[in-house]
């Protein structure tokens, strides 16, 4: 048996790294309708599918009934793949399966009959009557009017695409990363327009890219970056089980204390150092000067690691222990104070308070979020699960406070000699032995944005 899986996964290899992947660009009206839904919510910001909605028409009382009866459609579902290495698979997404059925298929009930057993047929009928009813409405206020200028850029982007040989930099991101693709499987691309806007979104799952397109854009290179920075997401999550626990054990054993958080950075990291940083630049003939992330911290590890990266690609090498000790040690001299910065670590959290608006107010405080767990019970068994992951640990104390600290204090040996008074609001935070920190905050009166500003 054993033999036969290393044949099968050989021969995938050879196909990944022999032949070219298509890259498939097209546009998806039942997607394109889903996202103007979505957008349509109360619950996203302003944005320019809700303007043209809002002074339109069909801003009644019916479709704002038949938005919110979308809104509560329980389409989110999960899965987590368990054997490997904590946060380096991404979990299951039936949101994310729903979209790739809907670019995949031309009319709604092929969708309803591809998606049957994702989701209960009940919902996957009311999710289909709501896209069915908003289509035409789409349509007139969104798609009719930008439909020239965007099916042409459709024919210049496909155009762009085979002369700048994008595919090739799925290949280098593929042997970069030691991963594995079956050829045969195409990329496809899914856009839409994006009428009066300076910017667009891109999102990336299985073997989907989906993105709105301002329908002024001229130059694609931005466009381009951002795609394979996203795809690059998906080869780093297509990596197998052996090469996920190398990269791990590689991170665990470096001796820096720094390890866990550059570990957490490095999906990232390497995603922006490959799309914003050698795809942009290849494409542009100079690198670019301005940002190439919105957070400082994958911003500056990106560039950090850029040119061990490039040097990588240009000898054709997978990354391996060398590399990983490189990025470890390039964090650990450039970014030192990182591990004891709130908007850094917070973005990997793992929260424990009986108070469930906290876990609103953290991510009032700390929206940047990559994982996130959170549970209402403060128990041996619920700290002893926060244990088993690499995030950084917050403990809210509001109730019980004593017994509740003493708790917490037996359950982790690097608090021996803590000391603490119940009765007194406080703030600590100590680096653990798994290189994660522990953040224990002692509430009484105060609000929980006022202690957590005093931490130091």
């Amino acid at each position: 048996m054993k033999q036969k899986f290393f044949a099968l996964f050989f021969l995938l290899s050879f196909f990944a790294f022999g032949q070219k992947i298509n890259f498939n660009i097209k546009y998806s009206e039942q997607l394109a309708v889903f996202v103007f839904i979505q957008n349509l919510s109360d619950n996203y910001p302003e944005n320019v599918f809700k303007t043209e909605f809002n002074q339109s028409k069909y801003n009644t009382q019916k479709y704002k009934d038949l938005i919110s009866n979308f809104d509560k459609l329980p389409i989110d579902y999960s899965y987590s793949f368990d054997e490997y290495p904590y946060g380096s698979k991404i979990p299951m997404q039936s949101r994310d399966i729903l979209k790739k059925n809907l670019i995949e298929t031309n009319h709604l009930n092929d969708f309803k009959l591809r998606s049957i057993g994702i989701l209960p047929n009940a919902t996957i009928h009311s999710l289909a009557e709501v896209i069915s009813v908003f289509t035409p409405i789409y349509n007139e206020l969104i798609y009719i009017p930008n439909k020239e200028k965007f099916e042409a850029q459709l024919k210049a982007m496909s155009k762009y695409s085979g002369e700048k040989n994008m595919e090739s930099y799925f290949q280098t991101g593929l042997l970069f990363y030691n991963s594995s693709w079956d050829t045969s499987i195409p990329f496809e691309i899914a856009l839409y327009p994006l009428p009066n806007s300076t910017g667009f979104t891109a999102q990336a799952f299985y073997n989907n890219f989906i993105s709105a397109v301002q329908t002024n854009l001229r130059d694609y290179k931005d466009l381009f970056s951002v795609m394979l920075h996203e795809t690059y997401h998906i080869l780093y999550d297509e990596q197998s089980l052996t090469v996920k626990n190398d990269i791990a054990q590689n991170f665990k054993k470096n001796p820096s204390k720094y390890s866990n958080y550059a570990y957490q950075l490095l999906n990232e990291a390497l995603a922006t150092a490959l799309g914003n940083g050698y795809v942009y630049e290849s494409l542009n003939g100079n690198v670019e000067t301005n940002d190439w992330y919105n957070s400082k911290y994958i911003d500056l590890m990106a560039k950090k690691i850029y040119p061990t990266v490039k040097e990588y690609i240009a000898q054709k090498k997978p990354m391996d222990k060398n590399f990983i000790d490189t990025y470890i040690r390039l964090y650990e001299e450039n970014f030192p104070g990182w591990i004891n910065e709130l908007d850094h670590i917070m973005t990997y959290r793992y929260i424990l308070s009986e108070n469930k608006k906290d876990f609103n107010t953290i991510g009032q405080m700390y929206p940047a979020r990559s994982s996130e767990e959170a549970e209402t019970e403060i128990s041996m068994l619920s700290i002893e699960k926060m244990k088993k992951t690499p995030l950084t640990k917050i403990i809210i104390v509001s109730r019980n406070n004593n017994e509740t600290l003493k708790l917490i204090k037996s359950q982790f040996k690097e608090l021996k000699q803590w000391k603490f008074t119940p009765d007194k609001e406080f703030q600590y935070k100590i680096l653990l032995d798994d290189k994660s920190q522990l953040l224990i905050i002692n509430q009484q009166k105060s609000s929980l944005q006022t202690l957590f500003a005093n931490f130091k």
